[in-house]
Formats: structure tokens, C-alpha cells, sequence
């Protein structure tokens, strides 16, 4: 059942080493919806001041659409703080370009092919493959979305990161239906 693949992956992720806060960001370079290399470094995403990454599973997960409409509501207090917002999923980015079209977003959204990135910050779930055939009846081919095969998401999880690339915040939760709350974010903000 579901409940069960959720207790068991809680209890495996539990002992999983994820990114913490005072942890230095690793650098990455992440295609946007339109193809176009993005880059960490401070000569980019960085030099502006603060970042807040938000990770999610993909367009066909409703609780991740919820969560970046939720976020583009926002988008102008975080902006209006200094704070640049982008949000990563495993999705190729013409599936990017489509979940950024569907949900109005104006901020950037990144493609992390393979999971690389979520794999380096320890937030990665592997989706048992009893769940294949469900996903297939709604219509959702991950391996078309992602261009791999691997049935992998990133666990919800978003990172305040200050502009030396220190995270300062996290809120990495392995329920699926739970994501951050803005105004928490905005708090975070605020406390910088």
C-alpha cells in the first residue's frame, strides 16, 4: 500500500545524510525550461544575494503544482527582499517549459537530469516499482519526462542559501503532500 511504502522509506530516509543548514551549496549547472545552461557559481544565480531552491517531483505530482503556484503568489515579497527563487525537478526541459507554462511561474525552473544535484544533497527517493503500472494508467511516463528510466523523484525539500553560498535554512520532508509553507520562507528571509 502506499501508507506502507511511506512508513518504510520515512524510517530508511531518517538515517540519510541530506544537506544541512551551514553546509556550503555544491555548485551546479542546470539547463532552464528553454535549454539554457544555468549555473551556482557566485558570477551567476549567486551574485544577485540569496537563493531559495525548491525542489519538486514533477508535473504530474498535484501537490508540486500546488507548491510552486503557492510560490509564484509569493514571488514578489521574496524578490522584494533581495532573494532569487528558482525551483529544480528531474524533468527534461520541454517537460520543464510545460509545468512552467501550466503554472504561470516566472521564476526559473531547472532541470536536474538524472537526479544529480538531489543526489548530491541526499534528497533522493526511489519509488518502488509496484507503482510502474499506476503511473502508466494515469498517463504518466517518467521515462519520457525525465529521460531515464531510473523511477527516481527528489524528495520535498527547499534550501534558503545566503550569497556566499552557505545554506542557511532547510525543510526537507519525506511526505510527499507537505511542502513549505510561504510564509515560513519569508521568515526565513526576513532573519537573514
Amino acid at each position: 500500500t502506499i501508507n506502507g511504502i511511506n512508513s518504510a522509506f520515512e524510517a530508511a530516509f531518517k538515517d540519510q545524510s541530506t544537506i544541512k543548514v551551514g553546509d556550503k551549496l555544491p555548485s551546479f549547472a542546470l539547463s532552464d525550461a528553454l535549454g539554457k545552461e544555468v549555473k551556482s557559481e557566485l558570477c551567476e544565480l549567486l551574485k544577485e544575494g540569496p537563493l531559495l531552491i525548491t525542489f519538486y517531483r514533477g508535473e504530474w505530482c498535484p501537490f508540486c503544482n500546488l507548491a510552486l503556484r503557492s510560490l509564484q503568489l509569493n514571488l514578489d515579497k521574496i524578490q522584494a527582499k533581495g532573494v532569487t527563487l528558482v525551483a529544480i525537478s528531474p524533468e527534461l526541459p520541454n517537460s520543464s517549459l510545460s509545468t512552467k507554462a501550466k503554472n504561470e511561474v516566472k521564476f526559473p525552473v531547472l532541470s536536474d537530469l538524472g537526479n544529480k544535484f538531489a543526489r548530491e544533497l541526499g534528497i533522493i527517493f526511489l519509488m518502488p516499482d509496484s507503482l510502474r503500472p499506476t503511473f502508466k494508467a494515469f498517463g504518466h511516463d517518467l521515462v519520457a519526462r525525465n529521460g531515464d528510466d531510473s523511477f527516481e523523484v527528489p524528495v520535498p525539500a527547499a534550501l534558503l542559501v545566503d550569497g556566499k553560498g552557505n545554506v542557511r535554512n532547510t525543510y526537507i520532508n519525506p511526505h510527499c503532500w507537505e511542502r513549505i509553507e510561504p510564509s515560513t520562507a519569508l521568515e526565513w528571509i526576513d532573519e537573514l
